[in-house]
């Protein structure tokens, strides 16, 4: 799997000349599967940095949405691919009790907060609830969890060609109580995470900030760390970081990260902090490129 970071922010769009290097765009992930496929997960201002031309050939993309915070959903009519009617795209996403998604995802998408009308979309839509075991799109296997978050939030496992990516990139895993004290059957996500190839995991806020957001459903950095830790994640991936979070910032918070996760046992070189544009691969090579 190939897997491109179109936005890596949380909560909302910061621009600005020292939000460059980690990029102000909410979160989107691209994947693309090793038979092709490409998979979106979240669909925030980042999507606006995929490739614009992602089913000019005649592939279904699908995106997978977590949750409906807008967030990330707010891309959704700035991808240039939903406006083609050549394109088939499946948006995917939690059920709701009596409410379709179209629905739901319309409330935000309509007038008059936009011009353009979910319903007006001219490619080949198709929304779907994400079943509640495990599904193929391609040559992947997805299982979909819900995981703690405010609202309707899903975390996802995507499995292709011997590699597995775990995306919970809103999740508060430690709101039960401490990780270190809770079996696995307790903790929120661990079965999605465990032994993954890599873990792309929500790391808003520093331990001094926590205790004013407990319950908002994000993490700490030592929660963060400590639950890669238990479910054996190989790879961690930092991800929704804070709008007020500058690069600079950021930077210091990677090495307080590392640092931390050295003295958990963790090996070498396995914390990053994601970035706009930044690219990683697991597994196999796909044999589409990210950037197409």
């Amino acid at each position: 799997m190939l897997i491109n970071i179109g936005g890596s922010r949380g909560s909302l769009p910061s621009p600005g000349a020292d939000m460059l290097r980690y990029g102000g765009d909410t979160a989107c992930v691209q994947v693309t599967l090793s038979d092709g496929h490409h998979l979106i997960l979240d669909a925030g201002t980042g999507i606006r940095n995929l490739p614009p031309d992602l089913g000019a050939g005649g592939e279904h993309i699908h995106i997978l949405l977590t949750h409906l915070h807008l967030d990330h959903i707010q891309g959704l009519l700035f991808f240039p691919p939903l406006f083609d009617a050549h394109t088939r795209v499946t948006i995917w996403g939690p059920s709701a009790a009596g409410v379709s998604l179209k629905v739901r995802i319309a409330r935000y998408l309509s007038a008059p907060l936009t011009p353009i009308d979910v319903r007006e979309l001219p490619c080949q839509l198709d929304f779907r609830n994400c079943p509640v075991s495990e599904w193929d799109i391609g040559s992947a296997r997805i299982r979909a969890e819900a995981v703690n978050h405010r609202g309707p939030t899903l975390g996802f496992r995507i499995e292709d060609g011997g590699a597995s990516l775990c995306y919970l990139p809103d999740h508060e895993p430690a709101l039960l109580g401490a990780l270190d004290d809770l079996e696995p059957e307790w903790i929120s996500g661990f079965d999605l995470a465990h032994d993954a190839d890599l873990l792309i995991h929500d790391c808003q806020y520093t331990d001094d900030e926590y205790p004013d957001h407990v319950g908002w459903g994000h993490s700490k950095l030592s929660d963060t760390l400590l639950f890669a830790r238990r479910v054996e994640a190989q790879r961690l991936l930092l991800f929704h970081h804070d709008p007020l979070h500058s690069d600079d910032f950021l930077d210091r918070f990677q090495e307080t990260a590392q640092e931390r996760w050295t003295e958990l046992g963790g090996p070498s070189g396995a914390v990053e902090m994601a970035a706009e544009t930044q690219e990683m691969e697991i597994g196999a090579p796909a044999r589409v490129a990210a950037a197409g």
